[in-house]
């Protein structure tokens, strides 16, 4: 039975564009074209095709947190009181709205959600966990977890 995902759709240069701008999204499309074996023109048709069939979803700079205050990363195991669609619903509606929760994922175990969220400092993540998060609909319980180091974060995939 043939593959019928997107992917199969990608040939290798696809496939070289992809990883190249992973590696280093300000690359010009003139260098893009050098490495990938292609005139410019192919290259640029190539990688619109590769945004407007959202293999690329978004473009954006990497900051860095330290940098901007934001030094400290936390990670939130949350439980919610029921399991319902409807509390599903509720809560993720509610964590969009926080603009310091990075991430939020729902999971499989002993919690609902994980959430990454940056802080300045402790006394910054207690101000928001007990004004913010322990107030998000249907929570019943939340696990603090302080990242002590960054051993890998946001590593390019592999395929």
């Amino acid at each position: 039975m043939k593959d019928s995902t997107k992917s199969s759709l990608l040939d290798r240069t696809d496939l070289r564009i992809l990883k190249l701008l992973q590696e280093d999204g300000r690359l010009t499309n003139a260098d893009l074209a050098l490495r990938t074996n292609t005139s410019p023109a192919t290259c640029h048709r190539r990688t619109q095709r590769l945004l407007a069939e959202g293999y690329i979803p978004q473009v954006r700079a990497m900051v860095a947190p330290d940098k901007v205050g934001r030094g400290a990363l936390v990670m939130v195991g949350v439980v919610l009181d029921r399991s319902t669609p409807e509390s599903f619903t509720e809560f993720e509606h509610a964590v969009r709205k926080l603009s310091f929760v990075l991430d939020c994922h729902l999971v499989a175990g002993d919690f609902d959600y994980f959430l990454k969220i940056r802080v300045r400092d402790m006394a910054d993540f207690n101000r928001l966990h007990g004004e913010k998060l322990i107030a998000l609909p249907g929570t019943r319980q939340t696990r603090t977890f302080f990242v002590m180091k960054e051993v890998i974060d946001n590593a390019p995939l592999d395929f």
